[in-house]
């Protein structure tokens, strides 16, 4: 699909779902129920929305650790940077331009940091599935509905998105468990396809494989899942308070019930979640709850704020301080698009230029694969065929140019000339 027509399709998808949203909705009336919110539960809210974010750094650095590690400040400044992307741009683009920011600085193969990301959000559907269980198996009995069906037609979805979640879990426990296996396997397509093209084919899909390090590892698996819990309690939390600061009372259970449901609306592929998450929160608190019609549209409008708002205005402020425009973040998730999805280059590889009067940058030197052992914090890893990680970003060439800067047109200055 072409690029203007897949943005006229969101936008018009966004306006479709707003003009859903807004129905019958009193703005006068919805302007006099933010003004009688709670700001002290506002703030909390606020709090504990932001505390998200460091728990998703400190989740993604512990899955990071079988592919060499990253440093916190990285992981966080990256996933901040990625979230403001997607809250900016479509399809999500965050999703990919996080993982390869994250490879660049530190030296990781970007294919390999991607399929954290994926591994990361089988872990965010499995914990959200469970504390959904959790609140229809323990905490239905406080829901107020209007219709009940309603309920138990989530908990057929979720049910579906549990057996989904499963299969996905078996598939890259089987992809992780040979990752070399099944690269040679991979190779076998060389019948089917252009040897060059067979070879890049099983070189991806080997390095994704690598990539689940987590999954070959049950102990490391199951305490990623665990950091994952406390992870969406800090969202359920935003979620419970905001409601509460527009008098909209449910047990902090029920919030696992809205915060399902946000996620499929969060699912639909509109800049910021616009739309979606205004819909399907405004379904859950109306539906099972019985809130005033501009009661739910003003609380709606102002969890979006507080959830997507914030990390957007910081991630705005990082993108500065690393020399990117909004633009040079559209250029860079169309660059590595190519490298999480299939090409396998090495983050410091050959990349196409991204813009006018801009030079790819030179592949940086690796060692050769061979198996080695890591060593980190006085504790070994295990046997690893991924190539020694080079010390986090090698310089570049006096003459090469950094496609991450916003001057990056122009040759990289080194002291005075």
């Amino acid at each position: 699909m072409r690029p203007r027509v897949r943005t006229v399709l969101i936008l018009l998808l966004t306006l479709g779902l707003l003009a859903y949203f807004l129905r019958d909705a009193d703005m006068q009336e919805v302007w006099a129920e933010t003004r009688r919110a709670d700001p002290v539960a506002l703030l909390l809210a606020l709090i504990a929305t932001g505390l998200t974010y460091v728990l998703r750094a400190l989740r993604w650095q512990y899955l990071l650790a079988p592919i060499g590690g990253a440093r916190f400040s990285t992981a966080l400044r990256t996933t901040v940077i990625g979230f403001a992307a997607s809250s900016l741009l479509p399809a999500r683009a965050g999703e990919v331009i996080r993982p390869y920011l994250l490879a660049r600085r530190e030296g990781l193969s970007a294919t390999s940091a991607f399929a954290t990301i994926i591994l990361e959000r089988l872990l965010d559907l499995l914990a959200v599935l469970l504390m959904f269980a959790f609140y229809v198996f323990f905490g239905a009995a406080g829901v107020v509905a209007r219709d009940p069906s309603h309920l138990s037609r989530v908990a057929f979805g979720g049910a579906l998105a549990g057996a989904g979640a499963i299969l996905a879990g078996v598939v890259f426990f089987a992809l992780a468990g040979h990752p070399e296996r099944l690269g040679r396997v991979t190779l076998g397509i060389e019948r089917l396809l252009p040897r060059r093209l067979a070879r890049a084919a099983a070189r991806f899909v080997e390095t994704f494989a690598l990539g689940l390090g987590a999954m070959r590892q049950p102990r490391r698996l199951v305490t990623a899942l665990g950091l994952s819990f406390p992870l969406w309690i800090s969202i359920a939390a935003g979620i419970w308070l905001t409601s509460r600061a527009f008098h909209i009372t449910f047990p902090f259970s029920a919030s696992f019930l809205v915060m399902t449901l946000l996620v499929v609306g969060v699912a639909v592929p509109t800049p910021g979640a616009i739309g979606g998450f205004h819909a399907f929160f405004q379904f859950a608190v109306e539906t099972f709850f019985a809130a005033p019609h501009d009661r739910a549209v003003g609380a709606a409008i102002v969890l979006h704020a507080i959830s997507f708002l914030p990390v957007t205005i910081v991630g705005l402020m990082l993108m500065l301080s690393e020399g990117l425009t909004l633009a040079g973040v559209r250029r860079l998730a169309q660059r590595a698009a190519p490298q999480a999805g299939g090409a396998g280059q090495p983050p410091g590889g050959p990349e196409p230029a991204g813009g006018e009067g801009e030079r790819p940058v030179p592949a940086a030197r690796e060692s050769a694969p061979r198996p080695a052992t890591v060593q980190r914090d006085g504790g070994l890893i295990g046997r690893s065929t991924e190539p020694l990680r080079r010390d986090r970003a090698a310089p570049l060439p006096r003459d090469s140019v950094d496609p991450l800067r916003r001057d990056s047109a122009e040759p990289i200055r080194r002291g005075r000339q």
